[in-house]
């Protein structure tokens, strides 16, 4: 896995730098000593998984990692690691896999990095061309969710993350809509620029007055198509 530490701390580095050593299948691209840089070296090399402090001079380790989210970029597996305990929840809200506290303990780190090459194995299988069968892993909190592509009914975006409406349940999953319509294919279509529907969902096309277009779910959900959209949508029937 292609890794990237983000820690102000030097020794911190160099210490995290050392643990990983002991790692075959880890690679250390790269490092950065403050939120911003890190932003930088994270866009630019786009790693399999990040290590991140999260108080941090001109930008937090949590903006970092929400701000990941914004955008068609490949979101890397986050691993907090910190001396304070207290921001635990915060950093599962953003979606971390796990949260290591300070100082390092060799075996603790150890457990992380495996369920950060499970998360990758898992997110590997799901972008694969989408098949019948197919899932998406949407990890929340401390499960991981597999959610069949065939049951999402809609995808909203919602600030950093992508709502996925299945089966009566709504997910956050973080990622941007691009990449879950590129992942997804031809099973959906765009009727928004915020909003991706499952073509086999769509029951009913309803004019609104002149000039407006709904779509309206198996469900029973009604969703208004943009009107950039309105043609694209009705090409489909």
């Amino acid at each position: 896995m292609r890794t990237v530490i983000v820690d102000d701390e030097p020794l911190a580095r160099e210490g995290l730098r050392m643990l990983l050593a002991r790692h075959p299948d880890i690679e250390l691209v790269g490092e950065a000593g403050g939120g911003r840089a890190g932003l930088d070296l994270v866009e630019r090399l786009a790693p399999d998984l990040l290590l991140v402090d999260v108080q941090m001079p001109e930008l937090d380790g949590l903006d970092l990692v929400a701000r990941l989210g914004l955008g068609d970029r490949r979101v890397p597996v986050v691993v907090f690691v910190t001396a304070y305990d207290e921001f635990a929840i915060d950093a599962f809200r953003v979606h971390a896999l796990d949260y290591v506290v300070k100082p390092v303990d060799e075996q603790r780190l150890a457990v992380s990095l495996d369920r950060a090459r499970a998360q990758r194995r898992l997110e590997a299988l799901a972008a694969d061309h989408p098949r019948p069968g197919a899932r998406i892993p949407i990890r929340d909190g401390d499960r991981l969710h597999l959610v069949y592509i065939d049951e999402i009914d809609w995808i909203e975006a919602a600030d950093y993350y992508a709502e996925v409406h299945a089966g009566g349940r709504t997910y956050l999953h973080r990622e941007s809509l691009q990449r879950l319509e590129a992942m997804l294919d031809q099973r959906f279509v765009r009727i928004h620029r915020s909003r991706l529907v499952n073509k086999s969902r769509i029951r009913e096309l309803r004019r609104q007055g002149r000039r407006d277009l709904i779509v309206v779910l198996s469900t029973g959900v009604e969703l208004p198509v943009a009107r950039s959209q309105q043609a694209a949508v009705r090409a489909l029937y």
